[in-house]
């Protein structure tokens, strides 16, 4: 079950939009950031916090929960939500990136991919028919086609516009049997369709409108974000999202930035997921609304500042939730961060993803409130004038 109501529109070019998408497991607005929950897990953050931070809807990884636990688990359980104790909704992919990540250790034909598990060697092969099936297992709410990610350059050599045609045309085929099998299954959640084409603009709107044409409840824009030049993902992001149909919503696979996602927005995209905040907090950086804050510099081991001075995250200001800015004194200050992370305590990571995550989630609730208020274009500005100022 999927409804999708598109409440306003804005911009310029009225392309950016507020949305409310209801779903099995409750209702998400949009724009949205998805957290990445590859093994049923955010990594280092408890569900209740995400809670906390409002997170309405989260990923998980149908190609790594297929390796582990296994679906003979996930079945006892009813699906996924029951599994890791989340009962907002849940997106799952199909496992097509990881499998195409998995570089030469698998074998793509028409049929599907042969590949060695990377956990135990065994030979697995994934199908748009097993996808589908492993999913109605895990019974996310949003269920995606099984594709083939078309990357922007293999060893050096950048895809040619018939290379992504020939993958391009692989992901329809594909999708038409996903389409089928979802069916079969009588899987009562959503799926969506995944427009690809690489960096060429004619192939994406090829793919687009045989899409269209097979009546998705909803559309991803994938093969983005794979290493390609900023200004190609800004083209194909300015190009195909406004395309697609105004009354389904439209999600950006694996993007990205702060700066990407308002762009994006801007372009007409709902929803997005990136294992950006997750995985760069684990490595000392963190995103602020004054730009990025790496935590190792040695000019933090003594600032009493919490991470940002305006943000109210646990991290930054306690359980109170009053910021620096406001006269909290409750968060955690750089100093003991950057004392954690040279000591490598676990509590280093858990807080700066906290941080992170909280502030792509308020990022989004400040674009939805700015939308709600008539002023998105004003948000805008000011959001390309404070990330600038620096920290």
């Amino acid at each position: 079950m999927l409804q999708f109501q598109l409440l306003s529109t804005h911009g310029a070019q009225g392309h950016a939009r507020r949305g409310r998408l209801t779903l099995n497991h409750g209702v998400v607005e949009t724009p949205i950031f998805m957290p990445v929950g590859t093994y049923g897990t955010v990594k280092g953050v408890m569900p209740q916090s995400l809670h906390d931070m409002g997170a309405q809807i989260i990923l998980g990884n149908t190609f790594h929960l297929w390796m582990r636990p296994g679906l003979d688990v996930l079945q006892q359980f009813g699906g996924l939500h029951q599994f890791e104790n989340w009962h907002k909704p849940i997106l799952t992919d199909s496992g097509g990136f990881q499998v195409w990540s998995l570089g030469d250790m698998r074998k793509i034909s028409e049929e599907g991919v042969k590949f060695s598990s990377p956990v135990n060697g065994d030979k697995l092969f994934l199908t748009p028919e097993i996808s589908m099936q492993i999913q109605t297992v895990l019974n996310s709410d949003i269920v995606m086609q099984f594709d083939e990610c078309t990357p922007y350059e293999t060893k050096g050599h950048i895809t040619t516009e018939r290379e992504a045609r020939t993958s391009m045309e692989l992901s329809l085929r594909w999708a038409r049997r996903c389409q089928a099998e979802f069916a079969r299954l009588n899987n009562p959640n959503a799926l969506f369709g995944i427009v690809q084409g690489g960096m060429f603009e004619g192939l994406r709107q090829e793919s687009l409108e045989q899409l269209v044409e097979m009546d998705f409840p909803g559309y991803a824009i994938g093969g983005v974000s794979v290493g390609e030049p900023k200004e190609d993902m800004q083209r194909i992001t300015a190009h195909t999202p406004h395309r697609l149909p105004a009354h389904k919503p439209r999600y950006m696979m694996g993007v990205g930035t702060p700066e990407d996602m308002v762009y994006a927005v801007q372009h007409g995209v709902d929803m997005f997921d990136c294992v950006m905040p997750t995985r760069n907090a684990r490595n000392g950086h963190t995103f602020t609304r004054f730009g990025d804050l790496k935590i190792r510099n040695a000019k933090h081991r003594s600032d009493q500042r919490p991470i940002d001075e305006t943000c109210t995250c646990y991290a930054c200001a306690g359980s109170s939730g009053t910021p620096y800015a406001a006269g909290g004194r409750e968060g955690f200050s750089r100093a003991y961060l950057h004392h954690l992370d040279k000591c490598g305590e676990m509590l280093g990571p858990m807080l700066s993803t906290i941080h992170n995550l909280h502030y792509y989630l308020n990022l989004m609730r400040e674009i939805r409130a700015a939308m709600d208020a008539g002023s998105f274009d004003a948000f805008v500005a000011q959001f390309h004038a404070d990330r600038a100022r620096g920290v």
